[in-house]
This record gives structure tokens, sequence and C-alpha cells, in this order.
């Protein structure tokens, strides 16, 4: 019989390692759905919450939070480019690609998952921003990318509009950041059992297999 196992992951669609921490997650659910059906929670996390409208050149914002070189920068998003690519996911980095705001983006992730399609449109707005270069912080770019995941575009207008989940975004990030979450990818199985940062496949194995045995006794 199959163990329902709730996964709870901290992220911003800003974060490269997200998108690589998901994939390496899902790979390691794959490998284990005869024994784990998977209840994923995507949870807000805001790396830039003061990100003007504009944003900002990924390469200036680098050096200027990290004080990332350009060769260190461009070393980096090789790396990240890479390690996706072995798990199936497209990084197309480009020179003018830029951070955004993602207020916006998380508050109709909330509601996506009151329709039974959170993970469809996190991982369409990983892709949207990180393959296909569009800008998840625009009120239109967002409600395409939520009608492209088969969600309607009119009722994500008006939830954006309405600043609908605004409140519940600004509360939920509290309370994480109030438990000890200060970085992104954060998974919690369970409510119980923290993995961060961006895992291989075989680690996650590791944890939900002792989960699993922990269940068991």
């Amino acid at each position: 019989m199959k163990t329902t196992l709730r996964i709870d992951i901290v992220s911003d669609v800003m974060c490269p390692w997200c998108a690589i921490g998901y994939a390496s997650l899902r790979q390691a659910l794959t490998a284990m759905e005869d024994k784990i059906v998977a209840d994923i929670h995507w949870q807000p996390f805001e790396l830039n919450p003061d990100m003007p409208a504009e944003g900002q050149n990924l390469r200036e914002h680098l050096a200027e939070k990290y004080g990332s070189s350009d060769e260190e920068s461009r070393a980096n998003r090789e790396r990240i480019t890479q390690m996706g690519a072995s798990l199936g996911f497209t990084f197309n980095f480009r020179d003018e690609q830029r951070i955004l705001n993602t207020f916006a983006a998380h508050q109709l992730l909330h509601w996506a998952a009151e329709q039974g399609k959170q993970t469809d449109l996190k991982m369409a707005l990983f892709t949207a921003y990180f393959r296909d270069g569009r800008d998840v912080s625009n009120t239109e770019e967002l409600c395409a990318i939520a009608a492209e995941t088969g969600l309607d575009a009119a009722e994500a207008a008006a939830v954006l509009a309405e600043e609908r989940y605004a409140n519940t975004i600004r509360a939920t990030q509290q309370q994480w950041q109030e438990v000890g979450i200060r970085s992104v990818p954060a998974v919690i199985l369970n409510q119980k059992y923290l993995i961060s940062g961006a895992q291989p496949p075989e680690s996650y194995v590791k944890a939900l297999t002792e989960i699993l045995f922990a269940a068991d006794e």
C-alpha cells in the first residue's frame, strides 16, 4: 500500500536552484512511485522582496548582492545549465536577463493551489522565466501563463487586480522565516523533516526511504 507524504517546498520563481531541486525531487518520487503518493504544497519565499517593478539586470544583481565577478557569474550559470540539462530542465540564460519581483507570481500560485493546479503553474513559471525569458512579474504575462496551464485567465487577472491573497502571502512568508527558513529551496517532509538546498535524486530517495521506515515502526 502506498503512503501519502506531505511535501512542502519553500521556493521562489527567481531561484534556479529551486527548479533544479524540484527536478531532482521529481526523479526521486518517480523512482518511488510504487511506495509514495506525494502531496506537494509550494510555499512562498521572495529572494528580493524589494525588487522594483522594472527589475534588475541579472549580472548587475549578482555583483551587487554577492560580489560575483562576470567570470564567476558566467561559470555559475554554465554549471546550473549543465545540472538542469542532466535533470531534464532547460536553462537559457541571456545577457539581458533581469531579476524580477515575484510577489504577484506567489499570489497566483496560492490561487492555483485552490484550483488543483499549483505544481502545473509553478513549473510553467520556471519554464517561462528560465527557458523562454518571459516577464513573470507582468500581469498580462502571468495571466497568459495561467491560461496555458488550464486556469481561467480572467479570474487570474481578478486575483491579481484585487491582491486577493497579498496578506496571506505576506503572513505565510513571515511564518516560514519565524521557523528558521532563510534560503531556498527548503523541502519539508511530513511537516517535520527539513532538507535544505537542491540535492541529487539519490539524497531525496534516501530521505524519503528513511521516513517510510520511520512510519512503519
